[in-house]
């Protein structure tokens, strides 16, 4: 039971769905009992917006405006809240010059040159990735699957590998250390391996699995370089990369 009261908890967080009942918990133990369950609530949105692609593909769209409709819906369904991340961090990171202008930036509500173009980048490699993947939108269900539970652990990376920047915000609130995320990083690396039952390879899985590690990764060393630590800002950028690498390397390697 406490397995599905975290898992709800983290899909009302990572989501704008009307789940049934409260907030289980609050401030620290919020967060490491929600953010623990991220892979798996990914998965269930991964699924959702799989299903959303099935259909419309069903109802005679081509895959193109399919892949646009699943992309928009699924900005909607989460708040847009990890292409606000990403906007926030390219606008940061592109147009501070220091440590604190780029935390100012960050914290503008305003988005700016940096953030319009990594936001147009982020809905036309996902719009193309599953444009691909919707000339097969059955097996295209467990790719979003896997690509929502990796981008949602993703999203704790910048929270256990590096401290925060700011002593207020969601990356302060949300700090976990390796062995309380470790648990939610094995389930991703489980869910990677979903589209194997769809016929994609084992090569494929793997390779989107490594990658996105590899640019998260990244990311969190020029979180480090660019503004001493990690924001909330930065987790939903991990988010975004990650989910974009893991579709852009199946939409390569659909069966």
């Amino acid at each position: 039971m406490r397995f599905i009261r975290e898992t709800a908890e983290a899909l009302r967080f990572f989501s704008r769905m009307p789940i049934p009942g409260g907030v289980i918990a609050s401030g620290d133990d919020f967060f490491r009992g929600a953010l623990r369950r991220a892979p798996y609530a990914g998965a269930v949105l991964g699924f959702g917006f799989g299903l959303m692609l099935l259909a419309a593909t069903n109802a005679g769209a081509t895959p193109q405006v399919a892949a646009w409709l699943v992309v928009g819906l699924s900005a909607l369904v989460t708040g847009a809240m990890h292409e606000d991340g990403l906007a926030d961090v390219a606008d940061g990171f592109g147009g501070g010059y220091t440590r604190e202008k780029r935390l100012e930036i960050m914290r503008d509500s305003r988005i700016g040159a940096f953030g319009a173009s990594a936001l147009i980048f982020s809905f036309g490699a996902r719009v193309a990735a599953l444009s691909t993947l919707a000339a097969a939108p059955e097996r295209a269900i467990l790719a979003l699957v896997a690509a929502g539970a990796i981008s949602r652990a993703a999203c704790l990376a910048p929270l256990v590998l590096l401290r925060p920047a700011r002593t207020d915000g969601l990356g302060r609130a949300s700090l976990m250390n390796v062995g309380e995320a470790r648990q939610s990083w094995i389930a991703a690396a489980v869910f990677a391996f979903a589209p194997l039952l769809a016929g994609f390879s084992l090569t494929a899985c793997l390779a989107s699995l490594l990658l996105a590690v590899f640019a998260v990764r990244v990311l969190c060393g020029w979180a480090q370089r660019m503004i001493g630590g990690q924001t909330g800002d930065v987790a939903g950028a991990a988010q975004q990369v990650a989910e974009i690498i893991v579709l852009a390397v199946l939409s390569g390697a659909v069966p």
